[in-house]
């Protein structure tokens, strides 16, 4: 097992790479050797991300550019890249990256989708489809074998995170109906990325909450679905709606479905309890119900369950950090599942609270 690890960052200056940056430098076996941003190439890293300043072996540093071309030229200072890039920039980086020698984890959605098909429904061609079926879903929970090892990983997104892992141990258990379930999220502004945008900007935001790309629009669908259908053993549609909120981080998700038999809400929390019993997911207690708050800044998901009989549905809640646990930090814990390193090494496991 490697003492220590090289690490790049491409894409350090966006909100993903940012929490990023910020994991690396405390995780006590990674080193950062190269940051890399587009953009802001050539500027100091302090300038770009105020956070860094003070921080001398960071804020600094001087941004890389990059170009899948100078791939050779950059690959021998790392082990590991983060590819934290928009669709199919990171596919093309990661493919130049795997070629010269190096693990690549990818926070993008390019290598999440096995299916090239679906993936250019959602995001157009894909730039290297031959490397999907080698790219292992960072889900560390779900997936820790097949995540020894691997030099491909693709951290899973924060919407289908945040789906995923309350539904999981119901559906491999045959305890809800497949075809019933309905996904409601809601997130913080954060997950719309630093770029500037209208329809994120304060006054665009606050005081308001809205659902966006409705009735099948969203991307996350394909990747909610592939994941919960590999869970079932069995086909898996479901209607997910997304909610802007205004807050800068955070998603809470909860998501409904028909019993399939009829059970108590303890069933619920073992099944749950057993498939999470390595791992940063915390089954809450009984009666108890998740909260953003609980998790801001954490590598932790909270779920929880809670059964109505009247109309026989359960309710499968999750609260999560969408740039920690639906992104940073479950790449970093995917890392370090395939290093054969605790899931937990380098990792905030403690929400900032208030």
């Amino acid at each position: 097992m490697p003492e220590t690890c090289r690490v790049g960052i491409f894409g350090a200056t966006g909100y993903t790479g940012i929490e990023l940056l910020r994991l690396v430098h405390s995780h006590p076996r990674l080193t950062l050797s190269l940051i890399a941003s587009g953009e802001s190439a050539g500027r100091r890293l302090g300038d770009v991300v105020p956070p860094t300043e003070g921080i001398a072996e960071l804020g600094d540093r001087v941004l890389s550019s990059f170009d899948p071309e100078q791939v050779p030229r950059f690959a021998s200072q790392m082990d590991v890249a983060f590819t934290a890039l928009p669709h199919t920039a990171s596919a093309n980086i990661g493919k130049a990256l795997l070629e010269a020698g190096v693990r690549v984890v990818d926070l993008s959605a390019d290598f999440r989708l096995k299916d090239p098909h679906v993936y250019e429904k959602a995001y157009g061609p894909h730039p290297a489809p031959e490397l999907l079926s080698k790219a292992v879903y960072g889900l560390p929970e779900l997936y820790r074998s097949e995540l020894k090892d691997a030099r491909l990983i693709a951290a899973p997104g924060c919407y289908p995170t945040s789906a995923i892992l309350p539904l999981a141990p119901l559906l491999a258990k045959r305890l809800i109906a497949p075809e019933s379930i309905i996904i409601d999220s809601k997130s913080g502004v954060s997950g719309a990325g630093r770029a500037m945008k209208r329809s994120s900007q304060f006054c665009e935001v606050a005081e308001g909450v809205r659902p966006y790309q409705v009735a099948g629009q969203h991307r996350h669908i394909p990747e909610i679905e592939q994941e919960l259908s590999r869970q079932a053993t069995r086909p898996v549609t479901v209607v997910f709606t997304p909610h802007l909120v205004p807050m800068s981080r955070g998603i809470l998700t909860v998501a409904y479905a028909k019993l399939a038999a009829e059970t108590k809400v303890e069933e619920l929390r073992r099944v749950a309890l057993e498939m999470y019993a390595q791992g940063l997911v915390t089954v809450l207690e009984a009666g108890r119900v998740p909260d953003t708050l609980w998790v801001r800044g954490s590598a932790r998901a909270h779920v929880a369950y809670a059964l109505d009989e009247r109309a026989g549905m359960v309710l499968g809640m999750c609260a999560l950090d969408n740039l920690t646990r639906g992104a940073a930090a479950q790449a970093v814990q995917a890392l370090n599942a395939a290093m054969g390193w605790p899931d937990a090494l380098g990792l905030p496991e403690m929400g900032l609270f208030p």
